[in-house]
């Protein structure tokens, strides 16, 4: 055996790394897995997920607005564009307004809470004035804008609600007044009883089952006491039986759940139909614009049964993209409101993402027969200026709330242009210099780097 100068045995150069390690890096499962975790907990994923999840939404609804509404449009003599391009207008709108909600700080969300719930409050009212007010399938909640065009001001009162409820409440909290259940009852109860009876005046249950989901997550969010949010949550549900058990229309709603008959008089042909529509796409669909129930046998295929048509088109594939984008902005919005330090932003993220999660759930659950039909659009998806507009500019509140996140702030503020031009020494009249790898490097070695 050779020995070195030193008359020692020669160190074996290769060592054995463990097994343990090689495992590791041997899989790709895992190695996958790592990788997903680590960008699933940088700073701007939630920033991501809201804006990137709220546009591939909201195009496509469009898309599928268009497909779902060219035969509806056929048959009132009109374009078959025509819905498509009200919803496209309402888009770019809705566009703009979440772009200045997501500009905007924090004290002027806070300090447009009263006007908006005024300006709510003060149309939802104007609604039941005759002449001005106008009905749509048996709901009063309508205002006639000229022409074609028309606001539904109960779609606004969400808004309103989420704002001057998280306003209200992190100025109790700043405080110390929650600790009372009165003041975490008054006035937030009682304004939300005044926004739901103005929306069941119209007769729009859906509306004000979304709204009282809103008040529910805020008083959640605000801690409520089991025995405080039971009570609140009974009396609403003995409301809401009462006005169900009322009204012949709501009580054969109820009766439709997973019905897979029409029933006597067609009474469950809307939901049947939309099961009908579902069960026909198989996983992939029939194709972009060759659903069938379109054709007059779905009642209301592009706003509150868009999701069968796209489900009859697009087949499961294109029904779990959507559940799935709806589940990342749900998530987004619950890391945002779990993540901050700020009582309004907590409260108002909480609110905005128990509406859209909960208006969603209720119009799937609705055309998967789970649910009863409720009438409420599925949001960002289904035809309706309405329901867009302040929706979006809900959008731009969680995009605001993202990027207000400390962390999220510093890394918004270390991005840098990828082709941006840097001016040399010499002043604005010197030479410009590329903002390359090869500059940083050259800098870098002039520092005296070897």
């Amino acid at each position: 055996m050779p020995s070195s100068r030193t008359g020692r045995p020669p160190v074996q150069r290769a060592v054995r790394r463990p097994a343990a390690s090689r495992t590791v890096r041997q899989n790709p499962v895992l190695r996958l897995y790592t990788r997903a975790r680590k960008a699933w907990d940088r700073p701007l994923t939630a920033y991501y997920l809201i804006l990137g999840g709220s546009l591939l939404i909201t195009v496509l609804g469009l898309v599928m607005v268009y497909s779902a509404s060219q035969i509806k449009a056929l048959q009132m003599s009109l374009p078959g564009s025509y819905f498509f391009r009200k919803q496209l207008l309402a888009a770019v709108i809705g566009a703009a307004l979440l772009l200045v909600a997501s500009r905007m700080p924090v004290k002027l969300h806070r300090a447009l809470a009263y006007p908006i719930l005024a300006g709510a409050v003060f149309l939802m009212a104007l609604v039941q004035v005759p002449g001005i007010g106008m009905a749509v399938n048996g709901n009063q909640n309508w205002i006639a804008l000229g022409g074609s065009f028309q606001i539904q001001p109960s779609e606004f009162g969400k808004l309103a609600l989420v704002l001057w409820g998280a306003d209200l409440l992190a100025r109790k909290q700043d405080k110390k007044l929650l600790t009372q259940w009165k003041h975490m009852l008054v006035p937030l109860v009682p304004v939300a009883f005044m926004l739901l009876g103005l929306i069941m005046l119209g007769g729009d249950m859906g509306t004000a089952i979304i709204l009282t989901a809103i008040l529910f997550g805020l008083l959640w969010l605000a801690g409520a006491p089991t025995r405080l949010f039971v009570g609140v949550l009974s009396v609403a549900a003995a409301i809401g039986v009462i006005l169900i058990k009322t009204s012949p229309n709501r009580m054969a709603r109820l009766q439709c759940i997973g019905a897979t008959d029409p029933g006597p008089g067609d009474a469950c042909w809307q939901a049947v139909h939309g099961i009908y529509a579902l069960a026909s796409g198989g996983i992939f669909g029939s194709g972009l614009g060759a659903s069938v129930e379109k054709w007059g046998q779905l009642p209301e295929a592009h706003t509150d049964f868009i999701f069968a048509v796209t489900g009859e088109e697009l087949g499961l594939a294109g029904t779990l993209s959507v559940l799935a984008l709806f589940a990342a902005l749900g998530y987004a919005g619950i890391r945002v409101a779990g993540r901050t330090e700020d009582p309004f932003v907590r409260y108002a993220a909480g609110g905005v993402t128990t509406w859209i999660t909960a208006q969603a759930v209720i119009n799937i659950g609705a055309v998967l027969g789970l649910l009863p039909i409720a009438g409420v659009p599925l949001p960002l998806f289904s035809y309706g200026g309405s329901a867009l507009l302040p929706t979006m500019f809900a959008i731009g509140l969680l995009i605001a709330f993202a990027r207000d996140d400390p962390a999220a702030r510093a890394a918004l503020s270390l991005r840098q242009p990828r082709f941006g031009r840097k001016r040399g020494a010499g002043g604005p009249s010197g030479p410009r210099r590329w903002n390359t790898m090869r500059r940083r490097a050259s800098a870098a070695r002039s520092s005296g780097e070897r």
